[in-house]
């Protein structure tokens, strides 16, 4: 992408082009009968590009799996998507974001922690063997790859979308009106916004922030002076990414560069170059020694901005004096530099100012399930005569904001109770709280001040609610509180009777038509008593015992091992014995070290692992009784599922805990039982019609490679297409 125009030239980017279903035991329930796709596709193209992935194997010694190669591998699959032709492509478009985002977060996250521990001299191995400058090594080399896959599928999908009218434009393909129009629009709405900043003894080298896009801007000196060096920033978030204009997309950043001439009057722009930044944003707070927890996660946000730089992604055509210049400025290593031919950051392609629904997926209408007509009793009276399970996104979110609401403006409810970790920006959640404080009712809000990139948001929540009187409490010290659980206390006949919700996802409607998550609402005493000392517990540190509960990091750790343990026993004396689950990750050693003692002793392990897994399927003698698989699809997976055969008699379970460590040890989870044999039966047909699943699902191998399972059945249509025909 080199641009090296003339004093006064536009600087221009380039634009970006019914099935068998597989055999499934007596115990599990069968799915529903798959609905056949109503996309076109290209099957040679689709077949070619989704088979591509890696091994996750860097160790062959090893009985683990390399977390960072693992998380690689869970964005291959999500990449595969961008180049699945049976997707639309906005969608297409849109999981190439997505790709690109998460690699932003990796980056911020992950890779940063493997450069403090090489900083920190760690010289002690991971689980798979490696030393943390191995894993960097191995990282640096994939993600190169893996970036420049991104971009080329982003570009693949922005030239099939311009054969169905979609176009991105360089400037100099414009008409001459639609050029006038641009610069119009330039000088009035974005060249206010920009600020240069030129680079000489009298002007320092610019912080750059983390993931801001910029233009590095050569400008010309006095005759045989090297060029002066100028950073303009490219005001992305503040202004839309994609400007459209006459029926065409440029580039914000392809705007700018058009008109440098205006920005630098009197000076002769020679080149302009797009480069970005991305940070280390893992930031520790120091909770245990602050006296103001508040204060301190501010604080913590204000140095976060300031963490050092872990990746440059540049232009392709930038010379290499200038990639230079910004490396020795930044402190990186040549490895963290990636040269890509654009767009740079296509996390801000996520949405195109297009109005084509014929190039998405078609809307999807979550059912809204039957909960009562408030005139007759409402809500309560649904949930005394029995439990209420939610299957989110394919029910709607509503029956957990309308518990909410009813809650909070009827006047025999005495207390409502909360954790929050995510929240969103919906209003309802929060106003149902904040009316329920104004009613004089008690108001306890647990907010989870350390929800990392959701901090600022919690703050803000967390201040409204205590100008209208509710309890904030921030937590417990050195643990995040991650489950998720509402209580909520009312007076009846007969005394006070306790309402709760239980859900494995946040309380946040915009995540919840996105994600797929399982909510609870009941009336169970013992739940409700369960859920009683667990809120007296984060609030007052009272001790807590639970009868039905299982919560990290007291008892949820002991309590899965248990059940594997009993799964044993029953292996052991004969009994069919089995263990499915369905989390989001798993690489804790001590959960993956109990599931090779189940495997060794002949039980029988099914896993739907959405992202990591460090645990090795297949090895003879060690774990050859475990499947493992990985389930992608329009929405994203996010359930937390745990199901044991108990001889005849299934158990099921299911919260908000990953089984990682800092799940198990450094987050307060809950993890509920499903009572009710009803629901039982539907949490293992969801599990069932999972891993029937043909349309996104992966296969782990003994050679830690996944591989495309051939086929069209998709277990998020067959949801959806049972809740509207049911």
């Amino acid at each position: 992408m080199v641009t090296r125009p003339r004093a006064g030239s536009s600087v221009s980017f380039p634009s970006l082009a019914r099935p068998r279903l597989p055999a499934v035991s007596a115990s599990r329930p069968l799915p529903a009968d798959p609905a056949p796709s109503r996309t076109r596709r290209r099957p040679a193209r689709r077949t070619e590009e989704t088979g591509r992935t890696f091994s996750t194997v860097a160790n062959p010694e090893s009985a683990f799996l390399n977390r960072e190669l693992s998380w690689l591998a869970f964005n291959a699959r999500v990449l595969a998507e961008a180049r699945d032709e049976r997707n639309p492509p906005l969608e297409r478009l849109r999981y190439a974001a997505i790709c690109g985002s998460n690699l932003d977060e990796f980056f911020m996250v992950r890779v940063a922690g493997v450069h403090r521990q090489i900083a920190a001299g760690v010289q002690t191995p991971g689980p798979d063997g490696l030393l943390p400058r191995q894993t960097l090594g191995l990282v640096r080399e994939r993600t190169h790859d893996m970036l420049r896959q991104i971009e080329q599928a982003a570009r693949r999908t922005l030239d099939d979308l311009a054969r169905e009218g979609v176009r991105f434009s360089r400037i100099g393909d414009l008409g001459k009106r639609a050029r006038a129009t641009l610069r119009e629009r330039y000088l009035a709405e974005i060249q206010p916004v920009l600020t240069p900043l030129v680079v000489d003894p009298s002007h320092p080298f610019p912080y750059l922030s983390n993931l801001s896009l910029n233009l590095a801007v050569l400008l010309g000196a006095g005759e045989g002076e090297a060029p002066d060096f100028a950073r303009v920033k490219v005001p992305v978030g503040v202004l839309p990414r994609v400007v459209a204009v006459e029926g065409r997309l440029v580039l914000l950043e392809d705007v700018i560069a058009a008109h440098l001439g205006e920005l630098f009057k009197g000076r002769t722009v020679l080149a302009a170059h797009p480069f970005r930044v991305t940070r280390n944003t893992d930031y520790e707070f120091e909770e245990e020694e602050a006296e103001d927890l508040l204060a301190t996660i501010e604080d913590g946000l204000r140095r976060r901005r300031f963490g050092s730089a872990v990746r440059l992604e540049v232009g392709q055509g930038m010379p290499a004096p200038l990639v230079t210049f910004l490396q020795e400025r930044l402190r990186l290593a040549p490895e963290d530099i990636f040269r890509l031919e654009g767009p740079l950051g296509t996390a801000d392609l996520m949405s195109l100012p297009v109005d084509r629904p014929d190039l998405a997926f078609p809307p999807h209408v979550p059912a809204v399930p039957d909960l009562g007509d408030e005139e007759e009793g409402g809500l309560f009276d649904v949930l005394n005569a029995g439990d209420v399970l939610l299957h989110h996104p394919y029910d709607g979110f509503e029956g957990v904001l309308a518990f909410l609401e009813e809650a909070a403006a009827d006047p025999q409810v005495l207390a409502i109770k909360q954790t929050l970790y995510r929240t969103g920006d919906d209003p309802r959640l929060l106003g149902a709280l904040r009316k329920a404080a104004e009613n004089g009712k008690q108001v306890v809000a647990l907010i989870e001040l350390k929800a990392r990139f959701d901090e600022q948001r919690n703050i803000s929540w967390a201040r409204k609610l205590e100008r209208a009187g509710a309890h904030v409490v921030y937590g417990v010290a050195g643990l995040k509180t991650h489950g998720k659980v509402t209580l909520i206390v009312r007076r009846e006949e007969g005394g006070l009777r306790r309402y709760v919700h239980i859900g494995t996802g946040n309380y946040n409607p915009k995540t919840a038509r996105l994600y797929t998550d399982l909510s609870l609402l009941t009336a169970h005493a013992g739940l409700g008593a369960d859920v009683s000392e667990l809120f007296n517990h984060l609030t007052g540190y009272a001790e807590a015992t639970y009868a039905h509960l299982l919560v990290a990091p007291d008892t949820a750790r002991s309590g899965l091992v248990a059940l594997i343990d009993r799964e044993i026993a029953h292996a052991e004396a004969g009994q069919d014995a089995w263990v499915r689950v369905k989390v989001n990750s798993l690489t804790d050693p001590g959960m993956i070290e109990a599931l090779y003692r189940a495997s060794a002793a002949g039980v029988r392990v099914e896993l739907i692992v959405r992202g990591v897994c460090c645990l090795r399927p297949g090895v003879p003698g060690l774990s050859e009784n475990i499947r493992v698989r990985s389930l992608l699809g329009r929405f994203l997976e996010h359930a937390r599922i745990f199901a044991f055969g108990g001889a005849g008699s299934p158990e099921v379970y299911f919260g908000s805990a990953d089984w990682m460590s800092r799940n198990l040890d450094r987050r307060v989870e809950v993890i509920a039982p499903v009572l009710d044999p009803t629901h039982r039966d539907q949490f293992l047909r969801v599990l069932a019609t999972e891993w029937a699943d043909q349309r996104g699902s992966w296969e782990l191998n003994v050679e830690g490679v996944y591989k495309k399972l051939p086929g069209d059945f998709s277990a998020q249509r067959a949801f959806a297409e049972a809740r509207h025909s049911g």
